[in-house]
């Protein structure tokens, strides 16, 4: 049936998860279903479906319910059964199987896991709670009469009219089943998902399926057209709520779902790529990036600064008031018949009706002149001068809620609007009631003789200009403007605006926190505010030049919200998303991965930082696109929406400032972000080094070690884009860069200074204005904003009312902003500076004006240290310039690659003269004569049946450069001498170099420094051994042997892994498994030659992962090292021991320690004693390297400093290391005190897969595992061997991962535990001594490299040191348990010989490359050899390759 067909049906799904409970499903369930927790992302996405209802069913039996085998005499689990009596009619009854007890009420076991989403399920439906019935279905027990326990489930389905049922959970054969098939019988359409359910017995299952459908039960899969119909119905809803959710913002959406990504859009498609080449081109030049946006924001503040910023509103004329400035922000009302007498607010811009009065109602404000000690006193009405040509009324005064505490007293005038200018011109001073004169005709304005000048009220707005007082004096005035906003505003809105500020900061504070999570504990965080500036900025000088009004109010009340409504999250997304594909740039894609769409045209590497950028651009880019284009619009719908109060000009505002946001996060804020990632990865690359030159690696390899673990690294593609700062850059590039920007930005300054005094000749100049449009520049931001005039004159309104009302004519009020005063003589009030410095502080124009927007431009930014605020703000910059540059500096250098400095030739000495020729003859002259041909190569080469590795491929490394070998005249002995003394080695050839080195003139061991080519060493090596005349007969066939040696990195061997290189021996890799280790997979890289042993290790990983996989615990971390010191006294040796076991000894040894190393800490000093010998046992974490080097190092100063500092200058250091550390040797002090890394790993397997895979049952493991490893083992007196083949597996693992093979004794400590877990096989390992690193040693070998890479635990850990090696310690501890479990099952079944008979012991290699030398005998190939003989396993000629017959006849020749 078609999903169109069954759409016409009704249609109402319920999903039922039967019994997903702990004690079904693995690794710790006492009745665990087999892969039972594997269904839980089925269930989950099954869960997310729009089900009807999602019920859940649960087992909740009692502790003696009858299905439990235990409460049964002589019963076993899973074997025997029961027979269940119906309690109320015997004569019903049914059997059953017994189970191991499970779900028992209130118990962990009985829980459902906490994998499920439980959110979406709708109840919970517990069952067998009856002691005396078992019951499978969730419905009902199989009893029908009577019915003893029903869960009521059929009538709660029934009653929200569920039409099909959708069953899945544990176990197929029990539990769903029966509930399937009774959900059938109560009539309701029913389907068991096939992928949401697991069986106790597969077989068992599979003939139950059979007869399901007979009885109304269909089994389906998740793409089945019944879960598709399900499906639809969400995906139409899902469409719906998307369709809506994209025109929110991203923050406003909620948590969004982490399933595939849908295709991007068209319009995605086409935005993606701009993004990407505008941040690209941020990213490769970051510099030039940020100078340039600092540079335009500098520019835009001067250039609002230098449009009257701190001038707001001021006269025009020094001295004067002014009508036009004083009426700015003024409000308009009218009253009348036609209004009802009601106030009504006008338009200040209509005209005034001819039959209506039009009135003037002015405030004058006196601060402060209600003090009880002030010595100033507001006039009175009677003082105004009133005009006798002007008709003045006084009005009531309408005091504010902060008159008490302002101490303000203000008085009210009406006065027909055309009269209004004169008064004020008239009303400039009053005089100070305090110190009125008894002259009374100064109350008229008439002139008297005044001896002394007294204080006058004067208006602020006469005041001449202020620029000249600097920011004190702008400081005042905007606290005294910022206190009347206060005493004229709602008490509501100053809640508001609280509550705003707050919320502001705290967002401020979240973005902290999020970018402190980043890793960043300030750097991003205060750029991301850096760049919202910048923004606000960009915004402002487009919003004035386009003409819209603005005020301070209307930004200081609209920014808060702006900011907690759009937030940072846009920053903090892009963040994430780039450090994120920062790290996972560590690990390149195959070369034969796909590409991502774009890269071809970037041409960066995958490895680098623009890459990087791109690809988190590439997931996140056009979300926050989108999400700001969306709020732009919505903010300009909002400009254009004509609201009223200032909030349509802040909406275009807002608009601007989103709109540079976006650009300055794709450009701005992406150059930051590449810096931080290049800082960054200087950091890694100079804590790396230093941690492999702690650990006793050269130099010259640390840093080759470190750059190969650079990431992100520059740019490898050949592009010519390697760095962020640009081009290409060569060793010095970065430092004269950076010295240039810095003298670039001092000279300019410099220039800037020396050229204020030319700039001053127009002061008296108007300069245009940068306005634009408005013509008003920045003090249109700074217009007063509308006031509420009942706020300000309510009493003096009601007044003018009722005049009104009593004449009955109309009356409109102009109501002004209030008018301040202040206290001050007129000869400093009116005040002026001098010429010089208005032409120095406040002129509009200077001669760059002359060359039009750019000399603008060029005066905003030369004006910037005029300013004496901005002159100390930029003194402050260049200093904070200068520190950065030295650090960058510092930066730079640590990022360039050293060159490799060679030193001179050594010189030699009778003794290591005598040494090299023991190493290469013998005898004090060539023995060997060099005329004659070289060893002639066999000429037996046994077929090959295909071409090997070795012979074409070679291995997968840095290939070095053949060196030409050209035939020339042969140079006489003086000459080649003269090449060595002029360091001209390498243009000698191989056979001078040969000749030379033969007689002592270059030791064997110095080849590599003195040829600078380390391959070209090895062969020259080679050649001389091969004519050693000492041991010619065993070394003749060495220079043209099948040992390799092309195609090798040595310069990672030179100095660090090995010396007297003369090739490699590959050996076979393996990798076992996967296997689950602590909920994460695992391959297993093993190196070998012993079959079968990766086949084993295999086997068990298999079993372990069908259990749930292997847990693992750390129960300690210390490398440790013991060096012997003696004393001559038994005295004294007593005394250093109490002093190194005192606090204060500890405390002194472990800061001595301490200060040899970054990384090297010590946790203890356990000191053994034996006569006058002290043996300290210096136990200390080292980080992620094994650390025997850096230990070393730190136990020399610490006994340094005890012998010099602490008293005991008679000690004597016998050695570093005296065998108590102890190392490379079995010993009980590792393991019981451990060494290294200590680590206990367990895994429950399941019976059935004991059975099915190991071949085996549980109880045979158990006794196995006694007598064989724990009673054997002791009866051998072993100490840490108490398991069955550890060091196998340990051995393997090293050699595959770098690690020193030597440190298998003590890393193979292990004991084997077994025990039967009702019914399972626990089985666990325990080993104190694994002694791993990752970083140092072998290591850094780039196939070592690889193995570390395979498991994630490369190098060291990006943000806690030490826990790369600490997860590589849990990895081997994981192995060996799998190594363990398969060979005592395999013991246990009688199956060892029988599989090493089956993989490769059987016939002999038939390629001639094989690893590993031909003819050897070991007790384990002899014994093999026998049995192979015993069952007739031996190799007939028919099964024989050519190329084996041909060695089999060639051997019989010899012999």
């Amino acid at each position: 049936m078609s999903i169109s067909s069954m759409a016409t049906t009704e249609f109402k799904p319920a999903l039922i998860l039967v019994d997903i409970q702990e004690d079904f499903c693995p690794p710790n369930g006492s009745l665990a279903v087999p892969h039972g927790r594997d269904i839980v992302p089925i269930v989950n996405k099954l869960l997310r479906l729009p089900f009807t209802v999602k019920i859940a069913t649960k087992d909740w039996h009692p502790a003696d319910h009858i299905s439990f085998a235990s409460n049964h005499a002589g019963k076993k689990p899973f074997v025997d059964f029961t027979t269940v009596i119906n309690p109320t009619n015997p004569f019903e009854t049914y059997e059953s199987r017994l189970w191991p007890i499970h779900c028992v009420q209130d118990s962990p076991g009985a829980e459902l896991i906490p994998e499920l989403d439980m959110k979406e399920i709708d109840r919970v439906v517990e069952k067998g709670m009856r002691k005396e019935v078992e019951m499978y279905s969730a419905f009902y027990d199989p009893l029908e009469a009577p019915r003893v326990s029903d869960s009521g489930l059929a009538g709660l389905l029934k009653e929200m009219g569920t039409t099909h049922v959708f069953v899945v959970g544990l176990a197929a054969d029990y539990c769903v089943v029966c509930t399937a098939t009774d959900a059938a019988k109560e009539g309701f359409q029913t389907f068991i998902v096939e992928e949401g359910t697991r069986p106790v017995d597969e077989n068992n299952w599979m003939e139950i399926r059979k007869g399901l459908e007979g009885k109304g039960v269909k089994v389906v899969t998740l793409d089945s057209e019944e879960v598709a119909r399900v499906r639809l119905a969400h995906d139409n809803f899902q469409s719906a709520t998307r369709m809506l959710s994209s025109l929110l913002p991203s923050h406003f959406r909620g948590a969004q779902s982490t399933s595939t990504p849908p295709t991007p859009s068209w319009l995605n498609r086409k935005i993606t790529p701009f993004i990407q080449t505008l941040s690209r081109r941020a990213c490769l030049h970051p510099i030039h990036t940020i100078v340039i946006v600092a540079v335009l924001a500098s520019t835009t503040y001067i250039g609002l600064l230098d449009s009257s910023l701190f001038d707001a509103a001021k006269s025009s004329t020094p001295g004067k008031a002014n009508w036009v400035s004083l009426s700015a922000g003024s409000r308009q009302l009218r009253v009348g018949e036609e209004t009802g007498w009601k106030w009504q607010a006008a338009d200040t811009e209509s005209s005034v009706p001819q039959n209506a009065d039009h009135l003037a109602l002015l405030t004058f404000v006196f601060p402060d002149s209600l003090a009880a000690n002030s010595p100033q006193t507001a006039p009175l009405a009677d003082t105004v001068p009133l005009p006798q040509n002007l008709s003045v009324t006084a009005l009531p005064t309408t005091s504010n809620p902060l008159a008490p505490i302002s101490q303000d007293s203000a008085l009210a005038f009406a006065v027909p609007y055309n009269q209004a200018p004169e008064f004020l011109a008239r009303a400039q001073e009053l005089p100070n009631a305090a110190s009125l004169s008894a002259d009374q005709s100064a109350h008229h304005g008439l002139e008297s003789d005044i001896v002394k000048e007294e204080k006058m009220w004067i208006m602020k707005a006469c005041k001449a200009d202020e620029t000249s007082g600097g920011v004190t004096r702008w400081a005042g005035n905007a606290w005294t403007e910022f206190v009347d906003l206060i005493k004229n505003a709602e008490t509501l809105d100053i809640i508001i605006m609280v509550l705003g500020y707050i919320s502001m900061h705290l967002t401020f504070v979240s973005l902290f926190v999020s970018m402190r999570r980043m890793g960043s504990n300030s750097w991003l965080f205060v750029t991301t505010l850096l760049s919202s500036v910048f923004a606000f900025l960009f915004g402002l000088i487009v919003t004035t030049k386009m003409g819209v009004p603005m005020n301070m109010v209307l930004l200081s009340e609209g920014l808060p919200f702006l900011v907690v409504t759009i937030g940072f999250e846009k920053a903090i997304i892009l963040t994430k998303a780039v450090l994120s594909a920062a790290l996972d740039t560590r690990r390149p894609p195959p070369k034969d991965s796909p590409t991502p769409e774009g890269n071809e045209s970037y041409g960066s590497s995958p490895t680098s930082i623009q890459y990087a950028v791109k690809v988190a651009i590439n997931e996140k880019g056009y979300d926050i696109v989108r999400d700001y284009a969306i709020e732009i619009c919505i903010l300009v719908a909002g400009a254009a929406s004509g609201v009223q109060g200032g909030l349509q000009q802040f909406c275009f505002l807002a608009a601007w400032i989103l709109f540079f946001d976006c650009v300055l996060l794709f450009t701005f804020y992406t150059a930051i972000l590449s810096i931080k990632l290049e800082i960054n990865r200087i950091k890694r690359h100079i804590a790396l080094r230093q941690a492999l030159e702690d650990d006793g690696i050269t130099r010259r390899v640390a840093e080759k070690v470190a750059q190969s673990d650079d990431w992100p690294k520059a740019d490898e593609t050949g592009s010519g884009e390697t760095n962020i700062f640009g081009r290409k850059v060569r060793s010095n590039s970065i430092p004269k860069f950076k010295a240039l920007m810095v003298s670039g930005f001092i000279i300019i300054n410099v220039l800037n200074l020396a050229t204020i005094p030319f700039r001053g000749g127009k002061n008296d100049a108007e300069s245009p204005s940068i306005s634009g449009l408005s013509g008003h520049g920045f003090s249109s931001v700074m217009t007063p904003p509308p006031m509420d005039p009942f706020k300000v004159a309510s009493n003096g309104l009601d007044a003018i009312l009722e005049s009104a009302k009593s004449h009955e004519r109309s009356t409109v009020v102009t109501i002004l902003t209030p008018i301040k005063y202040e206290l001050e003589f007129p000869s400093i009030h009116y005040a002026s500076p001098s010429r010089k410095d208005r032409s120095d502080l406040d002129s509009d124009y200077s001669e760059f004006s002359d060359y039009g927007m750019g000399g603008r431009v060029v005066d905003s930014l030369l004006k910037s240290l005029e300013d004496p605020i901005l002159s100390k703000w930029i003194i402050a910059a260049l200093a904070l310039s200068v520190v950065l540059n030295g650090y960058l500096f510092n930066a730079a250098r640590w990022s360039i690659k050293e060159p490799l400095n060679l030193p001179p030739h050594h010189a030699v000495d009778p003794e290591e003269l005598d040494q090299a020729q023991q190493f290469n003859n013998g005898l004090s002259t060539p023995a060997l004569n060099l005329a004659m041909p070289p060893t002639p190569r066999l000429e037996f080469r046994p077929l090959t049946p295909a071409t090997t590795d070795d012979e074409d491929e070679g291995l997968t490394m840095k290939s070095a450069t053949a060196t030409s070998q050209t035939e020339a005249i042969r140079r006489t002995h003086a000459q080649m001498e003269q090449l060595l003394r002029e360091k001209r080695a390498p243009e000698l050839t191989d056979k001078e170099i040969v000749e030379m080195s033969m007689q002592g003139k270059i030791p064997g061991y110095a080849l590599e420094k003195t040829l600078r080519d380390t391959t070209r060493a090895v062969k020259i090596r080679r050649a001389i051994i091969s004519r050693t005349a000492a041991t010619a007969e065993t070394t003749s066939l060495l220079e043209h042997s099948k040992l390799p040696y092309e195609n090798y990195n040595y310069d990672r061997v030179f100095g660090a892994c090995c010396e007297n290189v003369v090739g490699y021996l590959p050996l076979p890799l393996g990798l076992a498994g996967p296997i689950v280790i602590d909920g994460q997979s695992f391959f297993l890289p093993m190196a070998t030659t012993e079959g079968v042993l990766v086949a084993s290790t295999s086997r068990g990983c298999k079993a372990i992962n069908s259990g749930g996989g292997a847990v693992t615990v750390l129960t300690g971390d210390g490398m440790t090292r013991g060096p012997c010191v003696a004393f001559e006294t038994l005295e004294r040796a007593g005394a250093a021991k109490v002093w190194l076991d005192s606090e204060a000894g500890q405390k002194t040894m472990t800061k001595a320690f301490d200060s040899t190393s970054r990384f090297a800490r010590l946790q203890s000093i356990k000191t053994a004693m034996a006569g006058t010998y002290l043996y300290p046992r210096f136990k200390t974490t080292t980080g992620d390297a094994m650390g025997m080097n850096m230990i070393s190092k730190g136990v020399e100063h610490a006994l340094s400093v005890m012998a010099n500092e602490s008293g005991f200058d008679d000690m004597q250091i016998v050695s570093v290391s005296g065998n108590f550390c102890t190392d490379k040797k079995p010993a009980a002090v590792n393991w019981i005190d451990g060494r290294g890394k200590s680590v206990v790993a367990e895994a429950i397997i399941p019976g059935d897969v004991v059975r099915k895979i190991l071949k085996t049952d549980v109880d045979a493991m158990v006794d196995l595992n006694i007598a064989k490893n724990l009673v054997g083992s002791a009866m051998a007196g072993s100490i840490g061997g108490f398991n069955a083949h550890a060091a196998n597996i340990v051995t393997a693992i090293f050699l595959a991962t770098g690690q020193d093979p030597a440190q298998n004794v003590e890393s193979s400590n292990c004991i084997t535990l077994m025990k039967n877990l009702r019914g399972n096989l626990q089985i666990s390992v325990s080993m104190p001594s694994i002694e791993v690193g990752t970083l140092g040693g072998g290591t850094i070998l780039e196939p070592q490299s690889a193995m570390l890479d395979l498991l994630g635990v490369r190098g060291s850990h990006p943000t806690v040191p030490g826990d790369n090696a600490r997860k590589l310690a849990r990895i081997v501890a994981a192995a060996v348990l799998a190594g363990e479990l398969s060979l005592c099952s395999a013991l246990a079944a009688g199956h060892l010989v029988q599989s090493h008979m089956a993989h490769n012991r059987s016939t002999p290699a038939t390629r001639s490359n094989t690893p590993g030398p031909s003819g050897v005998s070991t007790p384990l190939t002899a014994t093999m050899s026998i049995m192979q003989e015993k069952i007739g396993l031996g190799m007939t000629p028919a099964s024989m390759s050519p190329a084996a017959m041909q060695r089999a006849i060639e051997a019989k020749r010899h012999n």
